[in-house]
C-alpha cells in the first residue's frame, strides 16, 4: 500500500487597490470597503503526511512555528469544523516563504487559505464552499478573499467578498522598505488620526488607466496618511515609482509594501533596474485573474 503524498499549494499574495476605513464597528473592528487584487507573486504550502503531533516548518526569519502562525489555527479550525477529536496531528505544514512579512501583501492570510485548501486535499474530505468559507471568515478578514482571488470587492471587515471585473493584466513593482507595519498599528494610528482631524482629508483619484469597466478602484488608501507620518518613506516609494514610469502608485493594505502598476512588461523592467540600489527591496509580479488564480492554486500532490 502506497504512503499518502504531500499536497502543495501556492499562497499567493494581494494588494489593496483601494481601502476607504468607514469607521469603527461595534466589535471593535473597522468597517471597511477595499478592492483585493491577487498577484503572482506567493508563499508555497506543502501539507506533508507523518505519524506524530502537528508541527509547522520554516526557515524564513521571523515567522512563527506555533499557535500564533495563523496556518496553525486553520489547520486546527478545519480539524475541529470535520469534527475531528483532539488537537490536529499526523501531518506537518511547511512554508517556503516568499511574500514579505507586515508589508500589506496578505502572506499569513493567504498561507492560512491555502493550508485549509491543501489539508482538505491531504486529508482527502470533501468540504463545501461555504463551509470553507465560514472556516476562513473566523480566521481572519482576509483569508476568504483567497479561496477564489482575481479582483474582488470586499465589505465588512474585509470579510464579505463579491467578484468584479478582473482587472486588465498589470505588471507590478513592489517597493518593500527595511521596517514593517502591524495591522494594529496601522488601525490605531488612522483612529488617532480621525480624533485629531478637523475635516475631511481631499485626495485626488488615481484611475487604473485601460479598458477595465470598474471604477471602484481610485487607487485611494485611508491608512497611508496616518501610516506616512510615523514612515514618510512610504511617500518617498510612491514618489520614486511615478517617476520610475508607474501609471499609479498606492501603499498595499495596512503596508509597509507600496506598489506601483504598469501596463508594459518592459516598462515594468526598466523601473526595476531604475529603482535597484534604492534601499529599498525591488520585486517584479503580475496582477493574477479568476481563472489564472484557480489554475496556479489549486492542490497538486507531489510525484
Amino acid at each position: 500500500m502506497r504512503s499518502p503524498r504531500a499536497v502543495t499549494v501556492r499562497a499567493h499574495a494581494k494588494i489593496n487597490l483601494d481601502l476607504r476605513v468607514l469607521g469603527t464597528r461595534p466589535d471593535g473592528f473597522h468597517e471597511l470597503r477595499t478592492v483585493f487584487q491577487t498577484i503572482s507573486l506567493h508563499d508555497t504550502i506543502a501539507c506533508v503526511p507523518r505519524e506524530g503531533p502537528f508541527a509547522i516548518e520554516c526557515a524564513a526569519a521571523g515567522v512563527p512555528l506555533d499557535e500564533s502562525n495563523l496556518a496553525w489555527r486553520a489547520a486546527e479550525a478545519l480539524w475541529r469544523a470535520l469534527r475531528r477529536l483532539g488537537p490536529v496531528r499526523d501531518v506537518l505544514i511547511r512554508i517556503d516563504k516568499r511574500i514579505p512579512l507586515q508589508a500589506g501583501l496578505g502572506g499569513g492570510s493567504a498561507d492560512a487559505a491555502a493550508t485549509l485548501v491543501g489539508l482538505a486535499a491531504a486529508w482527502r474530505v470533501p468540504v463545501r464552499p461555504a463551509q470553507m468559507t465560514d472556516v476562513a471568515a473566523a480566521l481572519g478578514a482576509d483569508v476568504p478573499f483567497f479561496l477564489a482571488g482575481g479582483t474582488a470587492l470586499g465589505l465588512g471587515r474585509g470579510d464579505e467578498i463579491y467578484p468584479l471585473a478582473d482587472l486588465p493584466r498589470h505588471w507590478i513593482v513592489l517597493l518593500v522598505p527595511g521596517f514593517g507595519v502591524s495591522t494594529s498599528e496601522a488601525y490605531g494610528w488612522w483612529d488617532a488620526e480621525r480624533e485629531l482631524a478637523r475635516g475631511p482629508v481631499v485626495r485626488e483619484p488615481q484611475y487604473v488607466p485601460g479598458p477595465w469597466p470598474s471604477r471602484a478602484a481610485q487607487m485611494i488608501n485611508d491608512l497611508e496618511i496616518p501610516i506616512a507620518r510615523h514612515h514618510p518613506e512610504i511617500d518617498q516609494m510612491k514618489g520614486a515609482l511615478r517617476r520610475a514610469g508607474a501609471v499609479a502608485a498606492a501603499m498595499s493594505g495596512s503596508g509597509s509594501a507600496v506598489f506601483g502598476l504598469f501596463q508594459k512588461r518592459r516598462d515594468a523592467l526598466a523601473a526595476v533596474r531604475r529603482l535597484s540600489g534604492s534601499g529599498w527591496q525591488v520585486l517584479l509580479t503580475e496582477s493574477l485573474g479568476r481563472s489564472d488564480y484557480a489554475r496556479h492554486a489549486r492542490p497538486r500532490r507531489a510525484k
